[in-house]
C-alpha cells in the first residue's frame, strides 16, 4: 500500500458548527488580545486550572462543539464521527499493513536509535535509565514521518473532527520498553496545553498510529469514554520549567483520586487494542493515562495532535512562560532548526 500524501495548505475546508458553541467566544477573544506591552489582557477564562485551593465544582462542562467537520470530505464515516462524539476516542483497526507499515517500524528504529538525538531537549529518556522513551518533533525529523503528518487518512480525520485544515501543534514517536516502560498518571492533554502553552479551546485531536501489536499486558493507552465532555480543573500552581520533569512524570496537572472516581464510576474505562498498524484518535479533553509495561513485549506509537490555525497558542493561562517549540508548534514553524 502506498501512502497517499495530500499537502494540508492545499485543502480548503469549511467551517461547520454543531449543536455546541464553536463561534469565537471568551476564551477565544478576551485571553487572545495583548496589550501594547505584549501581554495578555485580563479576560474570563473557561477552563480555569492549576487552583490554589479545591474548585467548587469537580468538573466543568465542555464549552466546545467535539466534531466540528461533519460535512467535509475525509476518511471518516458518520458512524464514526458518532462514535468519536460520544465516547471521545475512536480506534480504527488495520489502518496500515503489509511493508508500508514495516518502513514506518523501521525508520522509528533508526530515529531512536541515532546518538545525536540522545541529549537534546527534544528527547526524553526513561526516569531510571538513558533510554529515549519520547521523541518529538519527528515530522521535521524525518521525511518520512512529515508525509504521514499530511496523509489524507490521518491528516483528513483531524480535518473532518476540528473543521478546519489542521496543522501539527505536537509529534513525537513514543517507546515503551518491555519490563522497563514506565506508566503515566491519568491527565488531560487539553489542560496541559491550555495552562502551559496557551491553546485556547478544544479545538485539537490527537491521532496516534501504533507500530507494536497493543495487548493488555504491555501498558495501552486507558481512557475514560464520555470524559472529554468534563473539564476537570486540577490543584497546584505550575513549576517554573515543568515539562522537565512532567514529560517523565507528571504530578502537576492531573485530576484529584475524587475526580477520577466519579467519573470512571459513571463512564468506566477503555482500552483500545488491536495488531500494529491500527489508528487510535482521541480528543485533546479525554482523560487517558497508561499502566507500566510488565510484558516482554514492546508497545511503541507515532503520535500527531492536530490543531486549528486559530486555535494557535499564545501565552500560558497558568503558567510564568510558554514550553519550548518542540511541544508546542506554531502554525508556520519551520522544520530546517530540527536538522
Amino acid at each position: 500500500m502506498t501512502v497517499k500524501s495530500t499537502p494540508l495548505n492545499a485543502v480548503t475546508a469549511h467551517k461547520q458548527y454543531s449543536e455546541m458553541a464553536d463561534t469565537p467566544n471568551v476564551h477565544t477573544t478576551n485571553r487572545n488580545v495583548r496589550s501594547t506591552q505584549g501581554q495578555r489582557t485580563q479576560g474570563q477564562d473557561a477552563y480555569p486550572s492549576r487552583l490554589a485551593s479545591a474548585p467548587a465544582q469537580t468538573w466543568l462542562p465542555r464549552q466546545d462543539a467535539v466534531v466540528k467537520g461533519r460535512q467535509l470530505s475525509g476518511p471518516l464515516s458518520q458512524a464514526q464521527l458518532d462514535e468519536f462524539e460520544r465516547k471521545g476516542f475512536l480506534f480504527i483497526p488495520s489502518l496500515i499493513e503489509g511493508a508500508e507499515l514495516e518502513e514506518l517500524r523501521q525508520e522509528m528504529k533508526a530515529l531512536m536509535s541515532n546518538d545525536e538525538y540522545l541529549n537534546q531537549d527534544f528527547s526524553v529518556t526513561e526516569p531510571e535509565s538513558q533510554e529515549i522513551r519520547s521523541l518529538f518533533a519527528v515530522h521535521f525529523l524525518s521525511e518520512r514521518l512529515g508525509k504521514l503528518a499530511s496523509d489524507e487518512r490521518v491528516a483528513g480525520a483531524a480535518r473532518q473532527i476540528i473543521g478546519d485544515d489542521p496543522y501539527v501543534h505536537q509529534s513525537r514517536i513514543n517507546y515503551k520498553p518491555g519490563f522497563a516502560g514506565k506508566g503515566f498518571n491519568w491527565h488531560s492533554d487539553f489542560e496541559t496545553w491550555h495552562a502551559e502553552d496557551g491553546m485556547p479551546a478544544m479545538h485539537a485531536v490527537s491521532a496516534s498510529l501504533i507500530l507494536t501489536d497493543n495487548h493488555e499486558f504491555n501498558g495501552p493507552l486507558m481512557l475514560i469514554p464520555g470524559s472529554h465532555k468534563k473539564f476537570v480543573p486540577c490543584l497546584g500552581e505550575t513549576p517554573e520549567d515543568n515539562h522537565k520533569s512532567s514529560l517523565k512524570a507528571q504530578e502537576v496537572g492531573v485530576p484529584s483520586p475524587e475526580a477520577l472516581t466519579e467519573l470512571v464510576a459513571e463512564h468506566g474505562i477503555e482500552a483500545p487494542k488491536g495488531k500494529a498498524g491500527g489508528l487510535l484518535l482521541f480528543d485533546c479533553n479525554t482523560l487517558h493515562a497508561s499502566n507500566a509495561n510488565l510484558s516482554p513485549d514492546p508497545r511503541s506509537n507515532v503520535f500527531f495532535v492536530f490543531n486549528r490555525q486559530d486555535n494557535r497558542c499564545w501565552e500560558p493561562y497558568a503558567a510564568a512562560k510558554q514550553r519550548p517549540d518542540f511541544l508546542a508548534h506554531s502554525p508556520d514553524q519551520q522544520a530546517q532548526q530540527y536538522r
